[in-house]
């Protein structure tokens, strides 16, 4: 399985980098997860940058926005999606978390999924780390492995 996260922004904070590359290294002996984080800019050219990712994507892959009016869903519901995808032919998850002002309406429609972490509000930066750990436990829950709940 191939995960790619599309982000604007880096991670500013050494405990957000850190708490992120705890999780990419759970996640090495499931998916092979790239983080790939876009300058901010206006909300246009962050979309008209993200488009151009996702144009590139192939038939396999399943775009997800994290998105403020996303459903938000159990993290057994979310790790359900995800083996849902994968076994109708999915072998490519892409992310996207946009910068402070969302996502473009694009790079919404560009997707087939939106996904909200929950009702509160979050930084994107921090999102980052929540969406990582959401896919950590998702793999632990298909792979029916003890995970704290």
């Amino acid at each position: 399985m191939k995960i790619d996260i599309i982000c604007v922004g880096k991670l500013k904070e050494d405990y957000l980098r850190a708490a992120a590359t705890e999780y990419l290294k759970r996640l090495t002996p499931y998916a092979r997860v790239n983080v790939r984080e876009l300058p901010e800019g206006t909300i246009a050219k962050e979309a008209a940058d993200i488009c151009k990712i996702l144009e590139t994507a192939g038939p396999q892959s399943r775009k997800i926005a994290l998105a403020i009016d996303g459903t938000a869903v159990s993290s057994q519901k979310f790790a359900h999606q995800l083996e849902n995808f994968a076994i109708n032919g999915a072998s490519h998850f892409i992310f996207v978390i946009g910068g402070a002002e969302g996502l473009g309406d694009s790079v919404l429609a560009a997707c087939h999924m939106r996904l909200s972490l929950s009702a509160m509000t979050f930084t994107h930066q921090m999102a980052r780390v929540l969406l990582l750990e959401q896919i950590y436990r998702a793999y632990r829950i298909i792979n029916n492995e003890p995970y704290h709940k």
